[in-house]
């Protein structure tokens, strides 16, 4: 296997375990607009960071990153 094949299954595999705990997580109730926000925003910026830094320093940068902006689209604080 190549390089890009082994970082690509390593993105694809922490994508579905993340995915696979939000799905557990959102049992008890409907998520709010909020968390929404957050939890995609730290999905699609640990892919970004992983893809950018590679690495989980990378994917795990991006997913903080991410979700901070995601919070922050999502506070309902407009100016």
């Amino acid at each position: 296997m190549n390089k890009i094949t082994v970082r690509y299954g390593k993105a694809l595999t922490l994508t579905a375990a993340l995915v696979g705990a939000m799905a557990l997580g959102g049992c008890a109730h409907g998520p709010s607009n909020r968390q929404l926000g957050i939890g995609a925003g730290a999905v699609a910026g640990g892919a970004v960071g992983n893809v950018l830094f590679g690495g989980p320093i990378g994917t795990i940068g991006g997913a903080a990153a991410g979700a901070l902006i995601g919070n922050e689209m999502t506070s309902g604080h407009r100016r």
